[in-house]
This record gives C-alpha cells, structure tokens and sequence, in this order.
C-alpha cells in the first residue's frame, strides 16, 4: 500500500505583478505557514521540517519566483523531487497579460526583476520565457488581469480554505461608555436604553454573565426585539463581508461601565449569530471586573 501524503505544501509561483503577495496573504489569513521568496532548494528541508514539527505547520505554501536569480532555475527538478516523497505538494501558478502587468508596475512604479537595461515588456518576456515550463506543469492557473485583489483572494479562499471552515470570524466585544469606545470595533451598538441592573441592590454587584442580571436585561421590554432585530440586520453585512474578503469583524455593545447589559446583549447577540452560516464567534467583555 502506498504510503499516504501527510504534508500539505502549495508552491506559489507565477509572474511578477500578478498577485503573489496577495495569494500569499489570503493563504496566511486561512491558516497556512506562508514563506515569501524561499529558493527553491530550501523546499524540501521546509518540508522535513514540517514533519518532524507534527501537526504544528500542516498546511505549507512557498511563494517561489524569480526573485531567486540563479537559483530559481532549480524549481522543476525540486518540485519533482517533493512529489516523489511524502508530502502532497501542488503548485499554482498566477498569470495575466502583458497589458495588465505593465499596468500595474506603472502604479507602483517599479522596475520588473529582470528588465535590466532594456525596457518594461523585456522584462516580461524573459520571465515569460523563463516561467514557460513551470507553468505548463502547475496543477492551478489563475489569469489575474481582470481581477482586483479582493477578487483574488476570494477566489484563493473558495479554493484553499478547508471545508466548513468560517468565512469571517465574529468577536462580540462588551464595553463600558465610560472607558471609551473600542478602536477596533467595526460596528458599535449602544445598550443603554435599557433600564441598568446597577440601579437594582441585590444585582448590582453580579454581573451580565450572571443568569439573574441575564433574566432581568432580556426581560427589559425591547430587548428581545433589538437582539432579534440586530442579529437579523447583521446577516446580510457578515454575508458582505465574506464576499469582499474581511475575515475578521468586531461588533461591540456598550452601556455605561460594561458590566451588565452590555454583558448580557453581547452574549445574547452572540448565540443569534453563530447559527450564520459561515460565521465562527466569539465574545469577549472588555470591561468586566473594572470598579
């Protein structure tokens, strides 16, 4: 019986100007060990590495291009070698038109790796010719020239991201008004037309977390209604996010100090979002246990 691949390793190459970076990123935003630039004779020690690491670095991608000179003309022969042993390795390969890659080095006004002396579209054609074997072997092409790079990622994160796994990640963040606003929230709720539990002898020392403070705020006419409401008018925005490629959302709920209703608006609000589809949460309390 063949011995089963255990490593995964996904070797992106392709031509400069056509995404690389931003593969690379989107890779490194869905879990996977990204190296930037790695010669192709450092493949397989990575790869050693990795197993002798376990489950730590599972998912591998190398970003492998031209940039290495010389060394460079070495990645067929490596890449072949890593497909003899034990890793299951593929290859993507980033490519566009010679219009769109002048294009974009004209944006960021930089000279292509290998223009030298000569012009912009020598450039081009020397890695065309350079990169013609490796492309014609590579398990995945992405033509990149009508793409821009939310649309990019979006299609590295349909094809790379493991099933099931959460399109964006939701932190509910709990706050208190009265120590500032989060500065990373992205949406702010304001729990504060709630009549406060602190007002209230035998809560006032409990908290949001606690089920008789919890009774109390979603017993509060309204509170049902805004969580239900809220949750429903999220949907949409965290079905938006994931189609534009944010990852990583913070809702916030604040009241007065953070304690008691925003406490248990967060946690409330959290148990409607996490049925989302494609929506992993968490809930965080900023400002509990400050006097």
């Amino acid at each position: 019986m063949p011995e089963s691949k255990s490593q995964e390793l996904l070797i992106v190459t392709g031509m400069s100007g056509a995404g690389r970076s931003t593969v690379g990123n989107a890779l490194e935003d869905l879990g996977w060990y990204v190296v930037d630039n790695l010669p192709p004779q450092m493949l397989m020690p990575l790869v050693e590495l990795a197993e002798r690491a376990g489950n730590a670095l599972p998912r591998i991608a190398a970003v492998v291009d031209v940039r290495g000179g010389k060394l460079f003309s070495d990645v067929q022969a490596a890449i072949e070698s890593l497909r003899e042993g034990n890793a299951a390795v593929r290859v993507l390969f980033l490519d566009a038109t010679d219009a769109a890659l002048v294009r974009r080095f004209e944006q960021v006004r930089r000279p292509h790796p290998l223009q030298g002396d000569g012009t912009l579209l020598d450039g081009i054609a020397a890695e065309r010719a350079r990169m013609a074997e490796i492309r014609e072997s590579s398990d995945i092409v992405i033509d990149t020239s009508e793409l821009n790079i939310h649309q990019l990622a979006t299609q590295v994160t349909e094809q790379f991201s493991e099933e099931n796994a959460a399109g964006v990640r939701v932190t509910i963040l709990s706050f208190g008004f009265k120590y500032g606003l989060p500065t990373d929230a992205d949406l702010v709720a304001d729990a504060r037309f709630l009549p406060n539990p602190f007002w209230v002898p035998e809560l006032k020392s409990l908290t949001g977390r606690d089920e008789a403070v919890r009774e109390y705020v979603l017993g509060q006419p309204g509170a049902i209604d805004f969580v239900d409401a809220y949750g429903a008018a999220l949907a949409p925005v965290l079905a938006g996010y994931q189609r534009e490629n944010k990852r990583h959302a913070t809702i916030a709920v604040g009241c007065t100090g953070g304690k008691h209703r925003s406490v248990a608006i967060a946690e409330a609000l959290a148990d409607r979002l996490a049925a989302v589809p494609g929506v992993a949460v968490s809930v965080r309390h900023r400002d509990l246990g400050r006097e």
